[in-house]
Formats: C-alpha cells, sequence, structure tokens
C-alpha cells in the first residue's frame, strides 16, 4: 500500500488550502485596516485647515 493514495492527498490538499484561505484573509484584512486608517488620517489632516 503506497503512502500516496487518494484519502491521503486529499488530507493535504485541504490542509494546504485552509493555510492558504488563511494568508488570504489575513491580507485582505490588513488592506481593509490600511484603508480606514488612511480614511481618518485624510480626514482629520481636512479638520485641522
Amino acid at each position: 500500500m503506497s503512502r500516496n493514495n487518494e484519502r491521503n492527498i486529499k488530507k493535504h490538499n485541504d490542509k494546504l488550502h485552509k493555510a492558504q484561505d488563511k494568508v488570504k484573509q489575513a491580507e485582505i484584512l490588513r488592506k481593509e485596516k490600511l484603508k480606514q486608517i488612511t480614511k481618518k488620517f485624510n480626514e482629520d489632516k481636512a479638520l485641522e485647515k
């Protein structure tokens, strides 16, 4: 019996895709937070003038 059977390959791919999705989601969250910070900074600058 080989180690590379369908079940093990599927289990590995599921784990891999879950990790990749987690990284992708974290990147999206960082970008959204950065947009919010930039927007607030620009509003504060506008109020100072």
